[in-house]
């Protein structure tokens, strides 16, 4: 008889967007003649920059050669890549990486959810409150998070992120064995200063502890004073595992190619506490067991964007979506509303009017207005009495969005 794995049965019926997706399609059904605007779930909407698609044509017509023709892949990415990672991402910055300390993946949700396989199953973990919602499920799939109490995992530290601290998280008290930060973040948009990063490399120095770090935004930041990359600051390549991503920097929701760094210098240690274990070489074996590679033409297309004419036309791309994101922080201010975020990420943190609660505010804005935003709650429990909204949308209706929305209030 085969056993399920009960730990999946912790989880709650859907993924956070499965259930937003099901509201909107009960109210699309119940309300045909509105046209829905989603500013709630991170798709992009521009398409990919004539760069990207002139390379994976190129890509294409060498696959349709015999000459020219590419099967199976090196697992790590091609050389061509992970080269231009280094040289275009984090040589400018000061970084220096050894292209083999990179690995090509199909976007950085595969890897985020995948890389607590390489350690034991009963570390303990800790996570900015709110959070993305994979790394809490995919910790519970394995067992790691414990029992669920009270909207809480019995076996995850909560570092809350709220208003009250200008959402930098708090260091821990104690030692966690393994920490995720995401910055930019999603879903509130804020950002964390150079010198707040250096206190969490410097915890787990001393602590020991592993800091999975997730920049899949950096290409958002505006300001000068913020790391892009954890490796910014000194002995992060001791400590910690960073994952980058090309869909929202180029777009690449729908291609899928990210890449994840683990430094030769990344370790964990063996229970008897007797042997440290090099990391970047486990994962070059997990991924020679259960990945066979990202698309050769997924990878032609995302070394493109680290040309001239790529870079060029990313940027437009990304200062479009900007652009969005401040024309909904100055009209939602303008309304009343308390917003975060929006000015170094593509999302914007909106605080609830009158204390309701998140998912009640998600109802009243899709059936009075027709706009699809995100509970704050499904991100964890500081997320409560607050939205996210996406700057992802086309212009005109990120425009009709806030028209909309300002109308309902006056009516109100």
């Amino acid at each position: 008889m085969a056993l399920v794995n009960e730990h999946f049965l912790k989880l709650s019926n859907n993924y956070l967007f499965a259930d937003i997706a099901k509201k909107v399609n009960a109210f699309k059904v119940s309300h045909p003649q509105v046209r829905v605007i989603s500013l709630g779930i991170g798709d992009v909407t521009q398409p990919l920059c004539p760069a990207v698609i002139e390379a994976m044509h190129k890509a294409v017509d060498e696959m349709a050669r015999k000459a020219t023709f590419r099967g199976y892949g090196p697992e790590r990415g091609y050389d061509f890549l992970r080269e231009a990672i280094v040289k275009n991402d984090y040589a400018p910055r000061g970084i220096h990486l050894d292209p083999n300390e990179i690995f090509v993946n199909d976007g950085a949700k595969s890897d985020t959810g995948n890389i607590g396989e390489i350690v034991r199953w009963d570390n303990s973990i800790g996570v900015t409150d709110p959070i993305y919602p994979v790394y809490i499920d995919s910790n519970v799939m394995c067992g790691r998070a414990g029992v669920l109490e009270n909207g809480r995992w019995s076996n995850v530290n909560y570092m809350p992120c709220t208003a009250e601290n200008h959402f930098i998280p708090q260091i821990p008290d104690h030692r966690v064995d393994m920490i995720y930060l995401c910055y930019p973040n999603n879903p509130t948009g804020t950002v964390l200063p150079k010198e707040e990063l250096k206190k969490w490399v410097k915890y787990a120095i001393d602590n020991d502890t592993l800091i999975l770090y997730d920049a899949a935004y950096e290409a958002y930041i505006q300001e000068d004073d913020i790391p892009h990359s954890i490796y910014e600051i000194k002995g992060a390549k001791k400590c910690a595992i960073e994952f980058r991503s090309y869909s929202k920097t180029a777009g690449f929701t729908g291609v899928r190619c990210g890449y994840t760094v683990i430094p030769k210098d990344v370790t964990a240690v063996t229970l008897d506490g007797k042997e440290r274990i090099n990391l970047n070489h486990l994962w070059d074996r997990r991924q020679s067991t259960k990945f066979n590679g990202t698309s050769y033409i997924s990878q032609r297309a995302a070394a493109a964007i680290y040309t001239p004419e790529g870079k060029k036309q990313v940027k437009e791309t990304i200062n479009y979506y900007m652009g969005n994101a401040n024309i909904m922080h100055e009209a939602l201010t303008a309304m009343g509303f308390e917003v975060f975020g929006g000015k170094n990420a593509p999302y914007l943190w909106v605080k609830t009017p009158d204390g309701t609660d998140s998912w009640k505010f998600f109802e009243q804005m899709l059936y009075a207005v027709g706009v699809v935003c995100t509970p704050g709650v499904g991100f964890g429990p500081s997320g409560e009495g607050y939205i996210r909204l996406t700057a992802f949308g086309n212009r005109e209706d990120c425009k009709e969005a806030m028209r909309r929305i300002k109308e309902w209030l006056k009516k109100a």
